[in-house]
């Protein structure tokens, strides 16, 4: 029964990656029927390219602020959403619908707000800072696809902290109000050692998923104002795509692989060692 699942996969996965692996070290356009391989090239190359450090920079900033954003808003949002409140099932039904939701329509939706609707109500208050569209903004886009990676990642974790705080024993907090522990004590000695493994989770999800953004800033901003927002998996997509850089991405995608995989071990194995501690 495994049998059909291992070769889909393998034909529409494994196949294709390895194909890019072998095209990194050609000079493969993409179109061409004659290609020469060139060995290490593409690599050496890559690590002279600025488009291509400025992409890992940008994405590297964006991730590590958008992963600990998310955390904390998530797991806030699950801890008011796990106590007794009126309307309970309601609430969590209506934090998890951005998640149903596309991420291209939703940012198509963002980006009308962005440019017509927020400028238009700064005008009409009188407020500076909000009379500008800050997605054509270099030094603000990247903010304004932050808001929206943050605010659609949000449904998911706060489903996976929501699961981890259903495994705390309500018997704990009993004994830690015995002996007079207040919600902050309660919630970092008791809640958080208990949920450690779900915060394991997220937080290697978010980054990896956060290091591989796109769907965002196509909607958003499509790279720009410039290249101020283009992340590394825009980078490879239009260069590769678009540009004939078809092995000079493949390259790239190999070593943005590599560097994702390494981030999540390290995340992991720091996480788990606290995990280990607490």
């Amino acid at each position: 029964m495994a049998i059909p699942a291992v070769v889909l996969f393998a034909a529409f996965h494994t196949y294709p990656a390895l194909q890019g692996i072998y095209y990194s070290f050609t000079n493969w356009d993409g179109l061409s029927l004659v290609y020469n391989f060139v060995g290490f090239k593409n690599y050496i190359n890559l690590f002279k390219d600025t488009n291509v450090l400025n992409s890992y920079l940008f994405t590297f900033k964006f991730a590590i602020v958008a992963t600990i954003l998310v955390n904390i808003f998530s797991l806030a949002i699950a801890v008011g959403l796990n106590s007794k409140i009126k309307g309970k099932n309601f609430f969590r039904a209506v934090y998890f619908l951005p998640n149903v939701l596309g991420v291209l329509v939703v940012g198509f939706i963002f980006n009308y707000l962005f440019a017509n609707v927020i400028p238009d109500l700064g005008e009409k208050m009188n407020i500076g800072f909000l009379s500008s569209n800050i997605l054509g903004s270099e030094s603000l886009a990247w903010i304004g696809i932050l808001i929206v990676a943050v605010w659609q990642a949000c449904a998911f974790n706060v489903i996976l902290y929501l699961s981890g705080l259903q495994t705390v024993p309500v018997e704990l907090y009993e004994a830690s109000s015995l002996d007079g522990a207040n919600k902050w004590q309660s919630f970092w000695k008791i809640t958080f050692p208990v949920i450690a493994p779900f915060f394991t989770i997220n937080m290697v999800l978010s980054m990896k998923n956060f290091l591989m953004v796109f769907d965002q800033i196509i909607a958003l901003t499509n790279g720009g104002p410039g290249r101020a927002t283009e992340s590394i998996s825009l980078l490879i997509y239009t260069g590769g795509f678009m540009g004939g850089e078809f092995a000079y991405q493949s390259a790239n995608a190999v070593i943005y692989f590599i560097v994702i995989m390494l981030i999540s071990v390290f995340q992991i194995k720091v996480l788990q060692k606290r995990e280990m501690n607490m």
